[in-house]
């Protein structure tokens, strides 16, 4: 489905001449990449995530996601879109970062994006397996929010989508 969406629509990150040329990949299925987070609230605070460019995209912390992952401990901050469609917004790097994986990182929830998979017994499911490059990996002419520097994580997640394909 993302393949299609980005070699087809219209409003793909990718511009015509280049559609064929660049295509996702991925890490295989890590079943242990599924996790159940705790949201701990935090008082609601204006937040300048950093931007691939220039856009005046606004953001609210208004939490963490605690949970444990491949043995560790981790938080992620949570990020409410004061822009446009709104949502709950998640990006993140890990030590796959640059290498494996896009440099600036990856999302894991973009609500307003349909990028959410709920909660199980009141906690956040995370499914790294789903994690996404934001469309400024594809092409710098996007504005794309990046990781927070409390959201590099100490591990290397290898699942998810990996730095676009140049074919």
């Amino acid at each position: 489905m993302r393949d299609d969406l980005i070699a087809n629509h219209p409003q793909s990150p990718v511009d015509d001449p280049r559609r064929g040329q660049v295509s996702p990949s991925y890490f295989e299925y890590d079943p242990e990449a599924r996790v159940h987070a705790e949201v701990v609230p935090l008082k609601l605070e204006h937040a300048a995530l950093p931007m691939s460019r220039d856009d005046g995209t606004q953001f609210s912390r208004f939490g963490n996601a605690v949970f444990e992952l491949y043995g560790t401990e981790l938080a992620l901050g949570l990020y409410w879109l004061d822009a446009y469609g709104g949502g709950v917004f998640l990006s993140f790097t890990d030590e796959t970062s640059g290498e494996l994986s896009y440099g600036a990182g990856r999302y894991l929830l973009d609500t307003v994006k349909g990028a959410d998979l709920g909660t199980v017994d009141g906690k956040l499911v995370l499914d790294f397996n789903f994690a996404f490059n934001p469309s400024c990996a594809y092409d710098p002419k996007w504005a794309c929010p990046l990781a927070p520097p409390e959201n590099r994580l100490p591990v290397a997640i290898r699942a998810g989508e990996r730095r676009p394909d140049i074919l």
